[in-house]
């Protein structure tokens, strides 16, 4: 066998182990993690907020797991019941833990803070809702409409007076601020959780 031959063969060798080692086993450790008690797939509109969420970048500033006593203060922050655990993922594809944490953490921020007129204002105009916030505002998820114009499907947002369109006009959520809504409801711990660290 020539020595171009053993090179070739021993980087593949190498890359063959490294692929097995990284991405084989780790998904077959994985694919037997049961997702935890009321745990469900993502309907299409919590998939298109999860999507706006990656889109927008949030994972930059916001992480999605809360760390377990002794390893930090998130249940004190009262960021969680519990520290998360595998099976609060398994329906994930492309996970959003994050890793920074200019802003709190979001994996129990349907249980902290579940108001959708909260929410949406907080999209809008962080500042209105969360005066020093240092989160960037997302007017471009609304429109701003005249009240006569606004149909009855259509959902408005309440937002402080500071911060409203001038005259008689209003914010009204689009689709993907709806959307993005919905997946951050799904940022839930289980009550049976919260009722056993009680």
């Amino acid at each position: 066998m020539t020595r171009i031959a053993l090179i070739f063969l021993g980087a593949f060798a190498a890359i063959a182990m490294s692929f097995t080692a990284l991405t084989l086993l780790p998904r077959l450790q994985l694919s037997t993690v049961e997702p935890t008690p009321g745990t469900t797939d993502y309907t299409y509109s919590e998939q298109l907020g999860r999507d706006v969420y990656k889109q927008e970048g949030c994972m930059y500033c916001h992480s999605q797991q809360v760390r377990p006593e002794g390893f930090g203060s998130d249940v004190a922050r009262g960021w969680g019941p519990r520290g998360s655990r595998p099976g609060d993922y398994v329906y994930d594809e492309t996970h959003q833990l994050g890793t920074m944490r200019t802003g709190p953490d979001l994996h129990d921020i349907a249980s902290r803070q579940p108001s959708r007129d909260w929410h949406l204002a907080h999209l809008y105009q962080p500042r209105s809702v969360s005066p020093g916030s240092v989160m960037p505002a997302y007017p471009y998820l609304f429109e701003v409409k005249k009240k006569s114009s606004v149909m009855a499907s259509e959902t408005t947002v309440p937002i402080s007076p500071e911060y409203a369109p001038p005259g008689d006009s209003v914010v009204v959520a689009t689709e993907r601020a709806l959307a993005l809504y919905d997946y951050l409801m799904t940022l839930e711990l289980e009550p049976m959780d919260r009722e056993a660290s009680n």
